[in-house]
């Protein structure tokens, strides 16, 4: 049972804006200039230096609260799990950018220790991310193709292909990283508010086909190109399916059983997870598995199986990236950021709130820029986080960054001494690995059906960022998606909802006179809602929409009024019109000139001029002389502009302009619940003036409402509805 409401009564005056700010007294603020910003940003003391310190480096903040009894052994258990995935996601990764599968190690250890002293987030384990590493891939491919010339970079003398594809992964890595970098340090971590849940859900969707497509090849056993570039899908695709005979069908059987097997384990630890102490490793022991059979059964020689093969022990020494790489990746950097950033800051914020602490999307685009610099120093590609790795390292008790520093120390017991067990490991096991991970990506694409049915603008921004993700490149695919965001943006400021408002019957309450039976509608009151910031793009739709609702346009009855003027000075003073004791026109000859000739626009614009006349014209009367003039049965409009937040320069000009056109029609217009910003805009820009005066702003509808109806009397009736309804009484 509902309880009921409990009433309340408010007994105060009626308040405009001036009697409001007469009675209560406004606090001056001053407004920070951007030198004041600029000085304090500069400030320099012990408390500054201290909470920079700490900001820049926020291990020294969780350190001093690690509990090591309740949380070192989660971290342990949770840092040997998640090591053990980091391995074999690195190597799986590193398929995807076209480089030995050794390096993915490199990007599993170099960029976590930078994190650890850096980042914000306690549980996010970083390193490769499928669809980054696809993204590093195609700029790896485009540099140093399979087959083709390679690009003129003089660093490439005496290297190897695979070489010279390290050293395009390290370079584009390091520049990304100082556009990660530069972003944080000037404090740019709102960047990722630009790219919208839908976005990105339409861009890894499509990167989740591309990675299935690119790792067909390691499950089929076919020797195929890396294609680049706007088609690149439809290319593979076409040359996959010319070599489909050709396809190793030890390679084919064995993924096959893989994808099965890990699918019904990975279902199995999601429907018991909380049952399960830990999530099974599957994929760990089918990687042990499938390496101990390669090995046994001697797969390379018998069946032509390409597995893994050599992986040198220890790490290489630093290089120095390429400047000549840096200008012909620039283009390709500047998007890689932006992902990476916005799929590590999504999961980070996601545990986060979780397990109820905070992270800094700045301190995160500088952690990361410092890790992908430090790890492209070492070889290794752009480094993120993976969703699925991250799941690991929370759900098996990690609780900070220890657990990450141990999954580090892992992967870097492999590389330096256990890695040829890896060697004989079949690239079709990777291949399988890769591809069953992305179900939750491509499971996406549910959400289309959703989106149609409730929000079309949003499915558009999916589609379009989906459609040229998948088309035109991984490259092209956030530059699509943006300007696809700024399309549905335009689209739904451009095009508001306008409505018509009246007052629910008993109470201060005004809600969309289409929408309620039981209200007041007073006529010759129009009360209009836009419900969005009036700017450049809109400001004549909010024009043209209130002259549809108040069902005549100002300017027209203006001219068409002044027009009429003008013919009737003109009769009065040939005598052919004249007036009676009871104030009544006649005319004493019939008169045939047309009076909707419009004339100068520019006079007929101008207030109506009533000063040589000797009566008040009544417009709604039948005028004489077949004058024709609308009639206008609205003598109070009220503007609402509570969702107004902002007027442009535009915006102020097209308001002032169809206000003016309202009041020379004898329309008297308010405007309600204005932002006080807003208002003193307006008196910034010279709004006001001899028409457009401040005693037509109003704190409220109703305050509004109440000043009408004291100056237009009202008697209360009912239609045929039984609604309430205000008619005003009629003056003569």
């Amino acid at each position: 049972m509902r309880r009921p409401a409990h009433p309340y009564s408010v007994n105060r005056p009626v308040y405009s804006e001036d009697s409001f700010s007469e009675e209560h007294q406004n606090i001056c603020r001053k407004h920070k200039t951007l030198q004041d910003h600029v000085k304090a940003y500069l400030r320099c003391d012990a408390t500054r230096v201290k909470r920079v310190a700490c900001s820049l480096l926020p291990i020294i903040q969780w350190v001093r609260l690690y509990n090591v009894k309740k949380w070192l052994v989660g971290d342990l258990v949770s840092g040997v799990s998640t090591g053990l995935v980091s391995v074999l996601q690195g190597l799986a990764y590193c398929l995807l950018a076209s480089l030995p599968p050794w390096y993915g190690l490199y990007t599993a250890f170099f960029p976590v220790i930078i994190y650890f002293f850096l980042g914000t987030s306690r549980h996010i384990s970083v390193g490769a991310f499928p669809v980054l590493s696809l993204m590093v891939g195609s700029v790896v491919t485009r540099l140093v193709p399979d087959e083709g010339p390679i690009a003129n970079i003089t660093g490439f003398e005496g290297l190897t292909k695979d070489e010279q594809r390290v050293m395009v992964a390290a370079s584009v890595t390091f520049l990304m990283g100082i556009i990660q970098l530069a972003f944080g340090l000037v404090q740019a971590g709102f960047i990722v508010t630009y790219l919208s849940d839908v976005l990105i859900s339409g861009y890894t969707t499509a990167a989740a086909i591309h990675i299935l497509v690119s790792q067909l090849k390691f499950v089929l056993g076919l020797n195929i190109k890396n294609y680049t570039g706007p088609l690149a899908l439809i290319y593979t695709l076409e040359e996959i399916f010319a070599q489909i005979e050709n396809s190793n069908i030890a390679s084919l059987v064995m993924s096959a059983i893989i994808i099965v097997v890990v699918f019904i384990v990975k279902e199995l630890n999601e429907r018991f997870k909380a049952k399960l102490p830990v999530p099974l490793p599957i994929e760990v022991a089918i990687t042990v598995i499938a390496c101990g059979v390669s090995y046994a059964c001697k797969f390379v020689e018998k069946y032509d199986v390409d597995v893994v093969g050599k992986i040198p022990v220890g790490y290489e020494p630093p290089m120095a990236p390429s400047v000549e790489i840096f200008k012909l990746t620039v283009m390709d950097a500047f998007p890689m950021a932006i992902v990476a950033f916005a799929v590590a800051y999504s999961v980070a914020k996601v545990y986060a709130i979780k397990h109820e602490y905070t992270i800094d999307g700045n301190q995160e685009l500088i952690a990361f820029g410092v890790s992908n610099i430090f790890g492209a120093t070492f070889r290794s590609f752009a480094a993120s986080t993976a969703l699925s790795r991250t799941a690991v390292q929370e759900s098996t008790g990690g609780k900070t960054q220890v657990a990450g520093l141990l999954s580090a120390i892992i992967v870097m017991i492999v590389t330096i001494s256990i890695g040829f067990l890896l060697e004989p490991l079949p690239k079709a096991v990777l291949g399988a690995i890769v591809i069953i991970n992305l179900k939750g990506m491509l499971m996406q694409m549910r959400v289309v059906g959703f989106l149609w049915k409730k929000d079309r603008p949003d499915c558009m921004v999916w589609l379009m960022t989906f459609g040229g993700s998948l088309l035109l490149g991984m490259d092209l695919g956030i530059p699509v998606g943006l300007a696809a965001e700024l399309l549905a943006l335009v689209f739904r400021t451009q095009f508001p909802r306008c409505s018509l408002l009246a007052n629910i019957s008993g109470t201060d309450i005004y809600r969309d006179c289409k929408d309620y039976r039981n209200i007041f509608a007073p006529s010759g009151v129009k009360i209009f809602r836009i419900s969005t910031p009036i700017y450049f793009a809109n400001v004549e739709f909010f024009r043209n929409k209130l002259n549809e609702y108040l069902g005549f346009n100002p300017l027209r009855v203006l001219r068409k009024r002044n027009k009429a003027l003008q013919k009737i000075k003109k009769l009065l003073k040939s005598g052919e019109l004249q007036i009676t004791e009871k104030g009544l026109l006649y005319m004493t000859s019939n008169s045939n000139e047309d009076s909707d000739d419009e004339g100068n626009t520019e006079d007929l614009d101008q207030p109506s001029d009533y000063k040589d006349l000797p009566l008040q014209v009544n417009w709604n009367a039948e005028l004489p002389a077949n004058m024709r003039v609308p009639k206008v049965d609205v003598h109070s409009v009220i503007l609402d502009f509570a969702a107004v937040s902002f007027l442009d320069i535009s915006a102020i000009k097209g308001l002032k302009s169809a206000l003016k056109e309202l009041i020379r029609v004898e329309v008297d217009v308010y405007i309600v619940a204005c932002d006080r910003y807003v208002l003193e805009k307006l008196h910034s820009c010279s709004f006001f003036d001899d028409e457009i005066k401040t005693s037509m702003f109003f704190l409220s509808l109703h305050d509004a409402m109440l000043h009408v109806m004291e100056n237009h009397p009202i008697i209360l009736e009912y239609n045929t509805l039984n609604e309430k309804v205000l008619w005003p009484e009629t003056k003569l």
